[in-house]
């Protein structure tokens, strides 16, 4: 038997997967690590915490499923999208900590390009919004506040990263500086019609373009990782940041094929094929994988809070122990109030993209509570679905390229566990939300990308045809209350992005 070993690393934690021919679960292995808060609105990563998490739970996972190194055939590596890194080209050591996607430092940046006039420029050519989410005002920024660092890098002594780049330089020893397409297209550096970065964009940011990777196929030649790590040198053969794998592990292939996952955010895609649809409704246009040099686009809609709401009741809140609490708690919730939680901890993401906005409570009462409290925040994750859902639908069907999408809502994650918040999914989008069996999607499609490439597992016929159903859920809800419910969600959006 061979096996692929899928590294997932992810915004609050590392996984590390080990799949068989068969794309079964073997073994697992998981470790968190700090989350650090300069000041408000600033995340940041210790990224050796990122790269020692990553090696220990590869270590860890290839123990525990009893296989040898050399049974190990592929590697697949999967990551948080837009968190930034830049390391020095000799030592390997990060001039300054990642800066996470969550983070919005840069949001007066971003105004003065959307002031001056830059943001169709780069909606067309990188298909995304100007927002300090994505990773060039990031690099832009650690260039501009970390001493000695643009000399360097016009001397050619850095090299700039999302997590996977980091990863791979890390697991080569520094002898693969690369991405994938996924990963590139996330930047707001990188052209996604012409295949390349963009020289325009990068002399406006003053970046020197030798600090960027080489661009790879999602399943590709990433280099062979370091005999020492694990015992022999194992090449890494897939690449794809963790919504567009994602995307792949629930099979979406076919142009109108939707699916949404729920991790520290949500995160829909739309697979719009080989058309790149530009939004009328402030979502992104972005790659959803590349193949034999041939890309597939999406509209992808982010929620930057959705499991990171659950943890804020328990972190923030103290107010459960587990996640796995809010649901017993919510089916006890008063039906006879209507609290509204707009979870804006740092700002909106679509279709609002407003980065300043903060969270916000409506409907309280002497009454409201810990259950109304954790019914509030799983319904939250289901309205702002909506938003993106409605969103999705009207660009796609304006666009000329289909006439409709899917029916049906492919989701993924751990939130997606609870049966109560799919439930409210289903009740408020008014279509059937299906859930399959392996709930890992993430790791799955990227282990599928490795393995494909690895010659040991199925093509992409044969993998679509093995996705399979847990769970259907289907809408029960009236449609007077859905519209009552989703019209209390509206007024407090409208009242949280006045305040």
């Amino acid at each position: 038997m061979k096996y692929v070993l899928a590294i997932d690393q992810g915004t609050t934690s590392t996984r590390a997967i080990v799949f068989d021919e068969s794309l079964r679960v073997i073994a697992q292995a998981q470790e968190e690590f700090s989350q650090i808060f300069p000041k408000s609105g600033w995340v940041e990563h210790d990224p050796g915490d990122l790269w020692g998490t990553t090696a220990g739970t590869c270590r860890q996972v290839i123990e525990r499923a009893n296989i040898d190194a050399k049974d190990v055939v592929s590697i697949g590596i999967t990551n948080q999208r837009e968190t930034t890194i830049v390391w020095d080209k000799t030592t390997g050591e990060p001039i300054y900590n990642a800066i996470v996607w969550q983070d919005r430092r840069t949001a007066d940046f971003c105004q003065k390009l959307r002031d001056a006039g830059h943001a169709d420029m780069f909606a067309d050519r990188t298909g995304l919004l100007v927002d300090p989410y994505f990773s060039a005002t990031k690099l832009k920024w650690i260039l501009d506040n970390t001493e000695g660092a643009r000399a360097k890098a016009q001397n050619g002594d850095l090299l700039f990263g999302t997590v996977d780049t980091y990863l791979i330089w890390k697991l080569t020893g520094g002898k693969t500086h690369a991405t994938d397409a996924t990963n590139a297209a996330r930047t707001m550096l990188y052209d996604i019609r012409k295949g390349r970065w963009s020289q325009t964009i990068c002399e406006l940011f003053d970046i020197p373009m030798a600090m960027l990777p080489d661009v790879k196929d999602s399943a590709d030649t990433f280099g062979d990782c370091r005999a020492d790590l694990f015992g022999r040198p194992i090449p890494i053969c897939g690449v794809a940041g963790d919504q567009q794998a994602a995307t792949i592990g629930q099979a979406c292939f076919a142009p109108g094929m939707l699916k949404s996952t729920y991790g520290t955010g949500c995160f829909a895609l739309l697979n719009t094929g080989d058309t790149p649809v530009k939004s009328q409704n402030r979502l992104l246009t972005t790659i959803a994988y590349q193949l034999d040099g041939k890309p597939t686009y999406a509209l992808e809609g982010s929620i930057f809070v959705a499991g990171a709401v659950v943890q804020w009741l328990r972190d923030g809140l103290k107010m459960i122990r587990d996640a796995s609490e809010t649901q017993p708690l919510a089916e006890k919730a008063d039906e006879t109030q209507s609290v509204v939680l707009v979870p804006a901890f740092t700002g909106l993401g679509a279709p609002y993209w407003n980065p300043e906005c903060r969270g916000a409570i409506f409907g309280l009462t002497r009454n409201s509570g810990p259950n109304e409290l954790a019914k509030a925040a799983l319904e939250s994750v289901g309205y702002q679905t909506r938003d993106l859902l409605d969103a999705m639908h009207a660009d796609w069907n304006t666009s000329g390229a289909s006439s409709g999408t899917s029916s049906v809502l492919r989701v993924d994650g751990g939130m997606s566990a609870s049966d109560w918040a799919m439930q409210f999914l289903a009740d408020i989008i008014d279509a059937p939300v299906d859930r399959p069996h392996v709930l890992e999607t993430t790791a799955l499609g990227v282990a599928w990308l490795a393995g494909m490439k690895a010659g040991i597992m199925p093509e992409q016929d044969a993998f679509q045809k093995q996705w399979e159903l847990e769970r259907q859920f289907k809408p029960q809800m009236s449609e007077d209350m859905r519209a009552q419910k989703y019209g209390n969600w509206q007024r407090a959006v409208k009242s949280t992005l006045a305040y």
